[in-house]
Parts: structure tokens; sequence; C-alpha cells
């Protein structure tokens, strides 16, 4: 009888990668991925680091975890993910009930790590393994059998913006090799995939050299494109810097590379981005974007924005608000700064965080309008749906646009993986909701 094991994902898009990779190994050594908490071998938390207070998070989930095992036997509880990097041994001697603590560059060792588990030992790892993790994960088919599926291209930053934990906790940049990338996006499309959405920290400083030949992004998604059943393609999370002309490019010619684009800037002011270190300009920044719309006019962008950044003052945030009404980003995460332990930020005065809030309200209430507009825009409009998985308590199904938006419509089981011809009817700041008027058949 195989043993379960449980895996909650926090974080980015990319953790839940992960995640579906380590159900992968663990599946060679017995372990069936489980659906309930309540009864696990194996309980895996895939932590991010992010967010304020993320260790603080990680020891309340596994004090929640503790209580369901009170009486029960205890699983092999393991802490994964950048927590699990940036605390390492800390965890352990802070909390017993964890067993493993394993960073995201060293999940690939974990089915040596539960074949050789002993009560009461406790292990961890956290080496920067990038190109051994690599290597080890091409040799494990991705049984991801989704629509939309994610596919890691490239791991870990060398930008070190100021604010940002990802080099410390992630590593340097690491680029997957260019066949290895194309054979896991074969499978995936053979288990049904009709969008890939490529991952990376700097998804779109992707270099990988084969004799003496560079593969970039621009290359991958040209090659994506040449399969037949894969509609859509996608990538996040980019970087202005490497957003290079070969890349802005494939706007012109790539039928499957959808007209969104998920660009980070954090602050429309150029003090602030230089207290950040992120290397570029408000005006490289609108450069890129006019590019982009000159090629296609419909061309839409998100970005992230970090209010209260230290040094930012009324004068900078006002900056941030004319950019966001200059480029009308239509979906966005924003966020006051909060310090992350090692970064050259922490070390800085911190903006008074009345002041933040105020500006953040300001801020996202532009933000949602924008959102809203573009929603309401759609409105008794006819786009086309990837019809992703049925919402079994409504009867409904849902899909997304080529925006992303999400999309609650009637269909039936066999339209799920097609794309299909929507009026939409109405709308709020986040669904889109309309009727089928035309089918169409998956290209």
């Amino acid at each position: 009888m195989d043993k379960k094991i449980f895996i909650k994902t926090f974080g980015c898009q990319m953790n839940v990668y992960d995640s579906n990779r380590i159900a992968d190994l663990v599946r060679d050594i017995g372990y069936e991925e489980s659906k309930d908490q309540n009864n696990a071998d194996c309980y895996v938390i895939n932590t991010c680091h992010i967010r304020d207070k993320a260790k603080e998070k990680v020891f309340h989930e596994v004090g929640r975890i503790k209580q369901i095992y009170l009486n029960k036997k205890k699983p092999i509880m393991v802490v994964a993910g950048c927590v699990a990097q940036a605390e390492n041994e800390e965890m352990l001697k802070r909390e017993p009930f964890i067993d493993v603590v394993i960073g995201p560059q060293s999940y690939h060792k974990i089915n040596k790590i539960l074949n050789n588990f002993q009560k009461n030992k406790k292990e961890t790892e956290t080496e920067f393994d990038t190109i051994s993790k690599f290597d080890f994960l091409d040799k494990i088919k991705n049984s991801e059998s989704k629509i939309s599926s994610f596919l890691t291209i490239q791991e870990g930053c060398d930008k070190f913006c100021h604010f940002c934990v990802v080099p410390y906790t992630r590593g340097p940049e690491c680029s997957r090799p260019f066949k290895a990338i194309l054979k896991e996006a074969e499978d995936l499309i053979k288990n049904g995939t009709k969008e890939i959405t490529l991952l990376g920290q700097n998804v779109n400083a992707y270099s990988f050299y084969e004799n003496n030949n560079e593969f970039k992004i621009s290359n991958l998604l040209n090659e994506l494109e040449k399969f037949n059943e894969l509609q859509r393609i996608r990538y996040t999370t980019s970087h202005p810097v490497d957003m290079t002309e070969d890349l802005i490019d494939c706007y012109k010619t790539n039928k499957k590379l959808m007209p969104f684009i998920h660009l980070p800037i954090q602050s429309g002011s150029d003090k602030v981005l230089k207290l950040m270190n992120r290397k570029h300009k408000v005006d490289d920044y609108i450069n890129i974007y006019k590019k982009l719309i000159k090629i296609n006019p419909s061309i839409k962008l998100s970005s992230d924005f970090i209010i209260g950044y230290p040094g930012e003052e009324k004068s900078d945030f006002e900056e941030t608000i004319s950019l966001i009404k200059e480029i009308k980003f239509i979906n966005s995460f924003s966020f006051i700064y909060s310090s992350r332990p090692g970064t050259k930020a922490s070390k800085l005065k911190e903006v008074d965080n009345n002041v933040s809030k105020e500006r953040l309200i300001e801020l996202q209430n532009l933000l949602f309008d924008n959102q809203i507009s573009h929603n309401k825009s759609l409105e008794h409009k006819e786009i086309d749906v990837l019809v992703e998985n049925k919402i079994e308590h409504q009867g409904k199904f849902f899909g997304r646009n080529e925006y992303l938006n999400s999309v609650i419509l009637e269909a039936d089981e066999q339209d799920i993986g097609k794309i299909l011809k929507i009026s939409i009817e109405k709308s709020n700041q986040n669904t889109l909701f309309g009727k089928v008027i035309n089918k169409m058949k998956a290209a």
C-alpha cells in the first residue's frame, strides 16, 4: 500500500511547480499525493519568503499541523522552499516537530532523505545545487495534466535589488538546458496541456549555451509555437533590464504568445528605483511599453509596486501614480515595503507606516479602477476563452482569456481544453461572466 504525502504550497508559481515536481519524485519511492491533510505519512510545507513575517507564518502553520496529529501517528514533517533556505537549522532548533528542512535548490534529494529517515534524527539540505537539480529533474517525467501548466526554465537572480531575498534563497541565475525544457513541454502537451507558462525568478534572463550557441527565451518561445496541440504561451516574472529586442520582436510573429505581460517596475520614481538598485529608469520601462504597443496595440501590462520604500517621499509616490495613469495596468500587485533580514534596504530608515498605508490605499484604488474599467470594456464583446475545468459546486466551467482574466461560463465536459468564443454579459473586479456563442476547435 502506497504511503501518503500531503503538500501545502505558499507563494509564487515557481513554488507550485516545485511542489508538483516533489510529488513526481516521491512517487518513485512509494508515496502517493493525498488531498487529505489529516492522514499523511509525510507532510510538506513549501514556503515563500517574499512577504512580511514569512517565518512566523510557517511556525504558525506547523503549530496547526501539530494539533491535527495530536492523537495520531506523527508524519515526517518537511519544511521546504525559501524560508527553509533562509532559516535552515534554526527551524529545527525552534520547533522539534519539524524533521527535515530542505531548500528550493535541494528538493531533488528528498527521496534519499525520506528513504534514510530515522526518527529523532533531524536533517537539513540547503546547498545551492541548481544544476544538479535540473539534471535530476530532467530524468523524471512531469506528470502534470492540467490544461494550463507551469514550466520552470530558469532559477535564481543576479540583480540584487536591495529589498529582495531571492538571490540569497534561490541563488544565482541558472538556466535549464534548452532541449530538456522542450522535452518537458512535449510531455506536458501529451498529458493534455494547452497552455504553458514559462517560469523563472528572472524568466527573460534565460540564457543557455551549447556548442558555442546561445539559446534565449525568444528561441524557446518560437520553438514552443511549433507544437501543434499547444494553443497559448506565457512567461513570468520578467525584469525590464532583460526585456531585449529579440524578445519584443516575438510579439510580431509568434501567434501563440499572449498579449499580456507581467513586468514589475516597483516604483515610478527614478530616485526610488536607484535606491532599490533596479538598474533601469522609468523612461526605459515606458520605452519598452511603447515598443510593445506599436507592435500590437492590444498588449496590456501588469506590474508590482512597493509603497513606502525607505527614502520614498510624497513627490516620488506621485510619480508612481502618474506612471499608473499613463500605462493603465490591468492587474497589478502592490504592497507596503517590509524589511527582509540580510538585505541592504533592511538597514535603512523606513517610511512612517501610517503614511505608507495612506499611499497604498490611494494607489490600490487607482489600480482597481483600471482593473474594473478593463473588465467593463469587455462586456458585450466576443472574446476567446480557454476552458480549463468544471466548477463542481456551481455546475459551470472556468476558463481564462488572453489577458488571464477569470471567466465563468456554461459549457460541456467535452469543451475542456478548447478555445471557445464567449460573449461577455457582465463583470466584476476579478471575474468575467459569459455564454458560448461559437465553439472554435482547438488548434
